[in-house]
């Protein structure tokens, strides 16, 4: 996540705490030999899996660092709030009118049976094909679906 964060211009290197950059480096190649050669080093010292202490600090810190400045960013949760309002919509939508799904075997409207049949729908599919089907479907606003999903056919 780092690394696709960092690729868009959300974060840099340089701003990851210098406990992680002086532990485990700052490229993806770097921090990935860190970490695991920190487990193997625990494994072969204690015979469990786990990790040396130096290298699971840096990974905590690391970790907070993504959750402060990535996932829990406003536009982040702005974006979660986006996708679950549409998946949320979607499973009312299929679940309340079950013949829309594919295979729809006459469930009961708002059935318990349409529901997961719904859920199981939904949940498998793509982020194109959800965003499309809210459009088509619900007529979703354009300007509410989650950002940088391609919705042209």
């Amino acid at each position: 996540d780092f690394e696709d964060a960092a690729d868009s211009g959300v974060v840099t290197p340089a701003m990851l705490p210098r406990l992680v950059r002086d532990r485990c480096g700052e490229v993806r190649r770097e921090q990935l030999g860190a970490f695991v050669y920190g487990m193997i080093d625990a494994a072969e010292r204690t015979g469990r899996i786990g990790m040396v202490a130096p290298l699971a600090e840096a990974l905590a810190a690391f970790r907070r660092f993504n959750y402060d400045n990535i996932y829990l960013r406003p536009a982040s949760t702005a974006q979660a709030t986006a996708v679950i309002s549409l998946l949320r919509a979607l499973v009312e939508t299929y679940a309340a009118q079950p013949h829309l799904l594919p295979d729809a075997n006459q469930f009961d409207t708002g059935s318990t049976e349409a529901l997961h049949a719904a859920v199981a729908y939904v949940g498998g599919m793509t982020d194109r094909f959800a965003c499309r089907q809210g459009i088509a479907l619900l007529d979703w606003p354009r300007d509410q679906l989650p950002q940088g999903i391609d919705t042209s056919l």
